[in-house]
């Protein structure tokens, strides 16, 4: 299993991205969170091909806070089904991925 986890969520509006990035770094599930967009996304929602303006936000996180950030996002997500995803990171810088670590552990 890897030991780091990239989350990734989408979001209606570039203020709800940055307050629940914010917020995640805030609570410490997440080392940070990076907003993206807007992106146009097309999608099938309740019997039909829907689209929307959304902004995307990657969180990273360790493997052992991915599940505290996954409900945190779920928890505060306006969406009524909201895309949340874990993706392992497999490697990277070896100083950022200490990062990391050091910042969601809980103080």
């Amino acid at each position: 299993m890897a030991e780091f986890v990239q989350v990734s969520t989408t979001i209606d509006s570039p203020d709800a991205a940055t307050e629940l990035a914010r917020s995640a770094v805030e609570a410490r599930t997440a080392a940070c969170g990076q907003v993206v967009g807007p992106i146009n996304s097309v999608y099938w929602w309740e019997g039909k091909v829907d689209s929307a303006q959304e902004w995307l936000v990657l969180f990273k996180t360790t493997a052992d806070r991915a599940d505290a950030l996954v409900e945190y996002i779920r928890a505060l997500h306006p969406y009524e089904v909201p895309e949340v995803i874990s993706t392992p990171i497999t490697g990277g810088n070896p100083a950022y991925l200490a990062w990391i670590g050091q910042e969601t552990r809980p103080r």
